[in-house]
């Protein structure tokens, strides 16, 4: 059995049996687990192996890579911004991104760019990976292109380009770039080990990914191919066309310091579990005397404003302002909740009916699109303990 460590208070032990159970019944190499209630942390779990090549130990101070997870850390960005009078969900980007009108994007407004709404899932500009870690070259791009769909008439998951739109977007509103913005008013009031662009002095602490074994079953085979299969949207958003293959199980450039020390404000941002819990539980209760988001900025950033068959994932998603939306998709703690997964299984959440914040890392990535087996049940464990 694998060693469980880490701290549960009093009536969250469900929570520990079921991280348990994971590494038993679901494959878990290395993980960890946190859950704040009304600004309390209740469970501090961590386990298993943080390297398979070098068999190094997960302990405390582990961190991981949540690909898309990062995506809730930059939506609070924009939705504080937005609290402050800064931003508008109404307004057009172009009004405070000029740059962004070209190519017919003068009426995208903030609130469509959030909810994958656009139609800049990718971009046909030919990048390469040295271009994507600069930055710029990317959000050239994004200028120049014309949307894949008419904005606002559908919905499809912007998997990398959301977050240098985000990105590009607070630039463009505060003058810092959003990691660097995230990093001094969101992390540093928070005392979070939660970095959108990794110090290099950190670097040693990044836990190593593996990527999801092959898939043998026809039926999952023929989704995962109907998703990224060449010439999809999905593969085309999900890859950059191929420039970031974050499934190659030989060379996955996410485990690469150049990768982690860029800003991909959609995909690269390294965390703990504790943090990730930590942020979120202060977006709906106070956290040692800090809340990140008052109520109404809670209720307006979580309203559903897209529900239904997504233009890149093909199944059916929801969300709200950056923010994914419990469903089919993405199962959460309630119908109130509010956060985001990550490609493999990482998962950050608020659930502002229970005061709850949680986060999940791990770093054997899993197959599927849709309802990753270990958060459920750690979800479902939550649920109990409430």
């Amino acid at each position: 059995m694998t060693e469980i460590n880490g701290t549960v208070a009093d009536g969250y032990g469900a929570v520990a049996d079921t991280f348990e159970r994971n590494f038993a019944e679901h494959g878990e190499l290395g993980a960890a687990f946190s859950v704040y209630v009304d600004g309390e942390m209740k469970a501090d779990l961590w386990a298993g192996v943080a390297d398979k090549q070098t068999g190094a130990e997960w302990n405390a101070d582990t961190l991981q890579l949540v690909f898309s997870t990062t995506k809730g850390a930059a939506a609070i960005c924009v939705a504080r911004l937005a609290q402050a009078g800064a931003i508008d969900y109404e307004a057009p980007v172009a009004s405070y991104w000029p740059d962004f009108a070209e190519a017919g994007k003068e009426t995208i407004t903030v609130g469509q760019m959030m909810s994958h709404q656009g139609g800049l899932p990718y971009v046909d500009a030919p990048l390469t990976l040295a271009d994507i870690v600069a930055v710029d070259p990317v959000v050239a791009a994004l200028e120049a292109q014309a949307p894949v769909w008419e904005p606002g008439t559908q919905h499809g998951y912007h998997a990398l380009t959301y977050g240098w739109l985000a990105g590009e977007l607070v630039r463009r509103v505060d003058g810092r770039t959003l990691g660097t913005y995230f990093a001094e008013e969101v992390a540093a009031p928070l005392g979070l080990d939660f970095w959108i662009g990794l110090p290099e002095q950190e670097e040693s602490r990044v836990s190593r990914l593996e990527t999801a074994p092959p898939v043998s079953d026809p039926e999952m085979l023929a989704l995962m191919m109907a998703v990224m299969g060449p010439g999809t949207n999905g593969f085309k958003a999900l890859t950059m066309n191929g420039a970031v293959m974050a499934l190659d199980p030989v060379d996955n450039p996410f485990n690469s310091r150049e990768v982690h020390a860029t800003e991909m404000p959609a995909a690269n941002g390294i965390t703990t579990a504790r943090s990730l819990a930590r942020m979120y539980g202060a977006t709906v209760a106070d956290v040692d005397g800090v809340r990140l988001l008052a109520s109404d900025t809670v209720e307006e950033t979580r309203a559903e404003r897209v529900n239904g068959p997504d233009a890149c994932l093909v199944a059916n998603s929801r969300f709200g302002y950056g923010f994914m939306l419990d469903g089919e998709l993405t199962p959460l703690l309630s119908g109130a909740s509010f956060g985001h997964a990550g490609a493999g299984g990482s998962l950050g959440y608020a659930d502002p009916e229970a005061k709850v914040g949680y986060g999940y890392v791990m770093n054997q990535m899993a197959n599927g699109i849709a309802g990753d087996p270990r958060t459920i049940a750690l979800n479902e464990a939550v649920r109990a303990c409430l």
